[in-house]
């Protein structure tokens, strides 16, 4: 049932010790075991990731989506989270990293996200040479934040009956409910990159997923779980997200969606229906032209691991190039700036022709650059505002961005990490391109500058085709 700023649904969080322990492996299980089971479940990811919501979606049926308090204000997270319930019967949500590990001062951490949402934890804890240790970490863990509701744990990768008994035995003195006991299955795991695991547009692993939904649903105790989640109390006083009545749909906005670019956040896009966009798909690595549209928006992915078709695509890279000097809105993230640069060198030293909106050139190197939370502030006006505009940011690059060494150039940000500022970051004419992944819900003025951006190229276009 729902009314203002009260929602009630059962739900669930599963966090972990630390990253490497299973919660993904766990959830999605879970995921698909419920699913089996008749009910309609919808998963969240703690913190800004693009991939393991994929395999969610897969498992689920129903887009994943993010809370996170840093790109997007925590005051809002319960209404995102809310929103994105709409018809589910329950809800499960994918911690990040350790329980209580986050961005400074337990940012956008497992624990702040369930107490935001008000419900009950389940510790993941791999168990692999681990005997009646595993109850004393459970107990710290209870007892860091007696404010976080640790129900019970997940027991994970333990190698026998006798091994789970002596963690069993251990868990029962001090009172730690075990909610499932999961064998060491290496068949169960999911195929890895240098971003993390395989996106799902790459690797439809059906078949596996099949499988995890089966072990966990036999071993874990589905019933304790859904009583726990259903216990959960109604969600209050949150703040919605998006403010108004949704505009008409006054401008089109071509998202690139394929395997090179697949990194969005649904609720992100939501936030620019909900201002007027109409989204349209297409793809750089397939079709030949732009669709009739008065903006791009170009996300994240894995551009070099398709960098040679990509390159092969002469006529959409010289259709993106055209629009951006015609001064057509351009928004690129990551992946989607490195495909405006000149050329994308991939991990083996081969330089493939991209886009050509931006001078300079994407470098991939075999060191992670940069990876966290991150504050930029517009150097100058843009198509996501006005000159010291400030944006809550993620990172997350395997590249770096090679300028011709006599080029003197504008930064189109100041960035802010670790107490440390650098320039970062192009833009040409109304293109705009950088590192940095954004969340539309953190900046929906942003959101609604570019939105403007592109409707007013729309009716300056109309304009001129009048006088002809």
């Amino acid at each position: 049932m729902q009314y203002a700023n009260q929602y009630s649904i059962p739900r669930i969080v599963i966090g972990a010790t630390q990253s490497g322990s299973g919660k993904t492996t766990i959830v999605t299980g879970l995921l698909a075991a419920l699913k089996e089971r008749g009910l309609t479940v919808q998963s969240f990811k703690v913190g800004p990731d693009y991939i393991d919501p994929g395999y969610h979606e897969l498992a689920s049926g129903r887009a994943a989506h993010n809370l996170d308090t840093w790109l997007t204000p925590k005051q809002v997270v319960p209404a995102i989270f809310a929103a994105a319930c709409e018809g589910a019967d329950i809800a499960v949500v994918e911690g990040v990293m350790g329980l209580y590990d986050g961005g400074r001062q337990g940012v956008s951490s497992t624990a702040e996200v369930a107490k935001l949402i008000d419900a009950p934890v389940l510790l993941v804890i791999d168990a692999k040479s681990m005997g009646a240790s595993a109850a004393a970490i459970a107990q710290g863990f209870r007892d860091y934040d007696k404010t976080v509701q640790l129900a019970g744990v997940i027991l994970n990768r333990l190698g026998s009956d006798t091994h789970e008994a002596m963690i069993r035995e251990a868990m029962k003195a001090i009172g730690m409910e075990v909610y499932g006991a999961l064998r060491r299955e290496e068949n169960l795991q999911l195929p890895e990159r240098h971003l993390g695991l395989l996106p799902v547009q790459e690797n439809e692993e059906y078949q596996v997923i099949d499988q995890m939904g089966k072990a966990v649903g036999q071993q874990l105790d589905i019933e304790a779980l859904l009583r726990l989640a259903r216990a959960a109390k109604p969600l209050k006083g949150y703040e919605p997200f998006l403010r108004g009545k949704q505009k008409p749909m006054a401008c089109r906005i071509g998202i690139a969606q394929d395997e090179a670019f697949s990194f969005y956040y649904p609720t992100s896009l939501k936030v620019l229906k909900h201002l007027g966009a109409e989204l349209i798909p297409f793809s750089p690595l397939r079709d030949k032209t732009l669709p009739d549209v008065d903006g791009l928006l170009i996300g994240g992915g894995f551009p070099e691991m398709f960098a040679a078709d990509l390159a092969a695509n002469e006529s959409m890279r010289q259709a993106v190039r055209e629009k951006a000097a015609a001064g057509m809105p351009i928004y690129a993230e990551c992946g989607g700036f490195m495909y405006l640069m000149e050329s994308l060198t991939d991990f083996s030293g081969n330089v493939h022709a991209m886009a050509g909106v931006f001078s300079g050139q994407a470098v991939m190197t075999k060191k992670l650059q940069m990876v966290g939370y991150v504050e930029a502030v517009l150097t100058q006006d843009s198509l996501l505002g006005r000159k010291g505009t400030k944006l809550h940011g993620h990172e997350f690059h395997f590249s770096v961005e090679q300028a011709a060494e006599d080029e003197d150039r504008p930064f189109a940000f100041t960035k802010l990490r670790n107490n440390q500022t650098y320039g970062a970051g192009r833009k040409y004419k109304n293109a705009l391109g950088s590192y940095l992944h954004l969340h539309f819900a953190g900046c929906p003025a942003a959101a609604e500058s570019f939105v403007e951006n592109c409707l007013a190229w729309k009716l300056e276009k109309e304009k001129e085709s009048d006088w002809v």
